[in-house]
């Protein structure tokens, strides 16, 4: 993708022609590796955490926040793919396409619905894990 970018600024700045859709392509590109990358992240505990108050709260503060951030992470998570899936088949029955090339959106659609659900089922089984032990996360 840098190298696609990286032809599209030279092509646009030192030859005046740029490439057609390119913005289209970096786009769709960005929402494909984002949502895909999602599960994976979660999987390997990579998010950003904030761990200041981890010692005021507790063993038992830190249990009860590993618990209800990935219930809460659950519920928007189902909500957002439903949403996703839903905005998937309008956008096929429509044949809804991008401007410049008209590469069909609903493809993308199914991807975010898929990194969502994939990751649904990350936190479900951290979920299991962390009830299963009796343990924060982090111990």
């Amino acid at each position: 993708m840098v190298a696609v970018i990286s032809a599209g600024v030279a092509g646009r700045y030192f030859f005046a022609t740029p490439i057609l859709g390119l913005n289209e392509i970096v786009q769709l590109n960005a929402v494909a590796l984002t949502m895909l990358a999602l599960p994976y992240t979660t999987a390997s505990g990579q998010h950003v955490r904030a761990d200041i108050f981890d010692r005021l709260i507790g063993r038992v503060g830190r249990f009860t926040g590993d618990v209800v951030t990935r219930a809460l992470s659950l519920v928007v998570l189902y909500y957002m793919v439903d949403r996703a899936w839903a905005k998937m088949l309008d956008a096929r029955e429509f044949g809804d396409a991008t401007n410049m090339l008209a590469l069909p959106i609903w493809p993308f659609y199914g991807l975010i619905a898929a990194g969502m659900g994939l990751c649904i089922v990350v936190f479900v089984i951290q979920l299991i894990d962390i009830l299963a032990s009796g343990r924060p996360v982090d111990e």
